[in-house]
């Protein structure tokens, strides 16, 4: 069972922000500067009930180089744009997706000023699993 996602970021409010208006999470915690941790933290809870992630942005130097290592949080089919509009707002950089077969969910992938690499994806595991059988590659 997953505990918590931990970013590091240079910037608390600007990943703030993201996960406010792109994420939909609620702030449950900030540090400010006399914190628990190793540097100023705030945490969140992205979704609702037993489903609700649990996530750390801790301030701290950032990755230094992107790549497809990321993090892919569910939403409805019918919020992508909603969510497309928010990133493209913050002006975050939207990566090109890769091919999909049908019935394998929509995704919105990208980066924010730090290199973490987000997913937005509308499909299930179950979903994905019957789409790959059905194409023959189950």
């Amino acid at each position: 069972m997953l505990s918590h996602i931990t970013f590091v970021v240079r910037n608390l409010d600007c990943m703030e922000r993201i996960v406010l208006e792109v994420l939909k999470g609620r702030r449950i915690y900030a540090s400010g500067p006399h914190g628990f941790s190793l540097s100023p933290e705030r945490f969140y809870l992205i979704g609702e009930g037993d489903c609700a992630v649990w996530m750390v942005a801790m301030q701290g130097e950032p990755l230094a180089q992107r790549s497809y290592n990321h993090v892919a949080f569910k939403i409805d089919e019918g919020d992508v744009d909603a969510r497309l509009r928010a990133i493209e707002h913050l002006g975050l950089d939207v990566r090109e997706g890769r091919s999909r077969i049908a019935g394998e969910g929509l995704s919105i992938y990208f980066h924010d000023d730090d290199n973490h690499l987000f997913e937005l994806h509308t499909g299930t595991l179950e979903q994905r699993l019957a789409a790959y059988a059905a194409a023959g590659t189950g």
